[in-house]
């Protein structure tokens, strides 16, 4: 009876697995993981090529060294067992064996350690590079500044999705796609065959900028600048994620990597050049209340409603801005502090990245929205005024 039970119970947790299997029907990604991966992720580069092969390799040579090790340890054990009547032999010391026990390994050892060099070597050549990106990691977003190359002067900060993280939150991920908690707001774009650097850095704790298809992992750390590159040999999307432990929203912080051909990354380039031109905003600009509420609507959505909601009600160690004493408070500076540095020991990230007047549209939109409707506006020659404090 109980041997059945069991059986039933069995049965159920299967049927169970594969119905939640059904329901939630993500599949592969392009360029991103697998479901039920096993092998590394299929290559872009030619180092990330050369990484796979060396992993192959050395793959091969442990199991090998494996079997053969243990195979005539087990026969050993098997041929020479007491109850066939075998008898230890008794013997010290054999030139021979020390010398084979020792130059063989250390043959091995080279053997594997050549190649590895080799493609080691290759990862920090960074030299000559027709891109060079800032990549600075945050809480938990990441900014790309292009600094070298076609498109010099772009920048922008990269962030989940705001659909994502709703479906997240609400639990109900039954209408998600293949790119679910990979799909950013802003995808890093870079062209098809040629060299990139990226150059690393954090803000406030170490991230780490991970992409298997290329081939690169590359601590971000506040503090110090480290590169690494990639030449990514197909058009297409890849992904990768902070692969650093970096604090509770390090589940929420994708990279998506935008490979597109020469001639359509002219026109992206130009593209931005257009809307950077458009937001050089004046800080001495003074704003009405309507249109700088309409702003603000938009910078909120893009990176403040993911935790804050877009109901301003906060969630869990999430505070709430509806009714909230700071926004609602007519000193001004309180809050731009806040808003520029952080709070509570990073579990509210700094947000000073973001311009002058897209932080003094989106305080203002706080103290307007839901119940507050304070009236107060507050002007982006606030904000410059207490940046320097």
């Amino acid at each position: 009876m109980k041997r059945n039970f069991n059986r039933l119970a069995h049965a159920l947790l299967l049927t169970g697995t594969w119905a939640a299997g059904s329901a939630y029907a993500i599949g592969d990604l392009s360029g991103g993981p697998a479901v039920h991966q096993l092998n590394l992720t299929p290559a872009a580069t030619r180092i990330a090529q050369e990484l796979i092969d060396l992993h192959w390799m050395m793959l091969v040579i442990c199991t090998v060294i494996f079997i053969a090790v243990f195979g005539v340890m087990f026969y050993s054990i098997w041929k020479h067992r007491k109850s066939q009547g075998a008898k230890a032999a008794n013997f010290h010391e054999s030139v021979t064996v020390e010398i084979a026990w020792t130059v063989v390994p250390f043959l091995i050892i080279i053997g594997m350690a050549l190649p590895a060099t080799k493609v080691l070597v290759a990862q920090k050549d960074t030299t000559n590079a027709d891109l060079t990106i800032k990549t600075t990691g945050y809480q938990w977003k990441w900014g790309y500044d292009y600094i070298k190359g076609e498109g010099e002067g772009i920048g922008f900060i990269s962030t989940l999705d705001s659909s994502q993280r709703a479906m997240s939150n609400s639990g109900d991920v039954s209408k998600a796609s293949d790119d679910y908690l990979f799909r950013v707001d802003n995808p890093l774009v870079v062209p098809v065959g040629k060299k990139i650097r990226i150059i690393t850095t954090a803000n406030d704790v170490i991230h780490s900028f991970a992409v298997p298809a290329f081939g690169i992992k590359q601590d971000a750390i506040p503090g110090f600048v480290r590169d690494t590159w990639f030449r990514a040999e197909r058009v297409g999307d890849f992904y990768g994620q902070c692969s650093e432990l970096c604090g509770k929203e390090h589940a929420y912080m994708p990279i998506h990597v935008k490979v597109v051909s020469a001639a359509d990354y002219t026109a992206w380039v130009g593209g931005e050049m257009k809307k950077m031109a458009a937001k050089l905003d004046d800080p001495n600009k003074v704003w009405t209340l309507d249109d700088i509420l309409k702003r603000g609507e938009k910078v909120y959505g893009s990176n403040c409603a993911a935790c804050h909601q877009a109901n301003g009600k906060g969630a869990g160690p999430v505070k709430p801005l509806d009714g909230s004493a700071i926004v609602r408070d007519p000193d001004h500076a309180r809050q731009i502090q806040t808003v520029l540095h952080g709070a509570a020991n990073g579990a509210m990230p700094s947000w000073k990245q973001l311009s002058d007047t897209d932080l003094a549209a989106v305080i203002s939109y706080t103290k307007n929205a839901w119940s507050n409707k304070t009236g107060q506006l507050v002007q982006p020659a606030e904000i410059v005024a207490q940046r320097s404090k």
